[in-house]
């Protein structure tokens, strides 16, 4: 299977060296203050402009205003908005007609109901990311370390390009690729050393446990229950 690999939480050039290196298709970047992935725009000037074309760049937001999210865009000059909120259908399609580019909208999952909200967002964004539900007190959406019961993505199909994400990390991702197939994985806790600290090691393994995993599953046929 063709998988495309996103590492998340990038806010130093030694990390994002080593994630373009070992050839992750998406960068991303985070403009949150409450997260400890929270990026500056001046450091996210200099971050964009170190990847040099050589993956795609996400910038990630939370229900952000037009004013941060110009900023963002000025800054960072993104290849795609990830929008990790509780953006509304008409703010997805608004957004991708004001800057003119792919939106990736995050989906909270817990229960198999949390998915009815799937195709009203496949119907106005370019890709899904299902992340596990934060719990009430969480003071961020994501990049928390929980997973959710990934079964419950089980031969969905959404009509779009969609991502797994929510405590994957080097040891799991093989098995959340078996589950779901997804043909897109999201990592950020699961490759730090610390919340905040991305560990070039980790981000190594990871990849390589994904690209292992998703060569397994291309050499395997898919077999259909009797």
């Amino acid at each position: 299977m063709s998988l495309i690999v996103k590492i998340c939480g990038l806010s130093t050039p030694d990390t994002l060296d080593v994630a373009i290196e070992e050839r992750a298709d998406m960068v991303g970047f985070v403009f949150f203050p409450p997260s400890p992935r929270h990026l500056a725009f001046d450091a996210a000037r200099a971050l964009g402009k170190r990847v040099r074309g050589r993956a795609q760049k996400v910038a990630l937001t939370v229900d952000a205003d037009d004013a941060l999210l110009d900023a963002v865009v000025e800054s960072l000059q993104p290849d795609m908005l990830q929008l990790h909120g509780k953006e509304p259908l008409a703010r997805v399609s608004g957004l991708k007609q004001r800057f003119g580019l792919p939106v990736m909208k995050a989906i909270p999952v817990e229960t198999r109901g949390d998915l009815s909200v799937v195709a009203g967002y496949a119907a106005v964004a370019d890709r899904l990311l299902f992340d596990a539900r934060a719990p009430r007190e969480a003071t961020r959406p994501g990049g928390l370390g929980k997973s959710f019961d990934w079964r419950l993505l089980e031969n969905l199909d959404p009509g779009i390009p969609f991502m797994l994400s929510g405590g994957l990390d080097p040891g799991n991702v093989g098995d959340a690729l078996c589950i779901t197939r997804a043909p897109g994985i999201d990592v950020s806790s699961g490759v730090e050393r610390a919340p905040g600290e991305k560990d070039p090691d980790k981000i190594r393994a990871f990849v390589h446990a994904a690209r292992d995993a998703a060569a397994r599953l291309s050499a395997k046929p898919v077999t259909s229950p009797a």
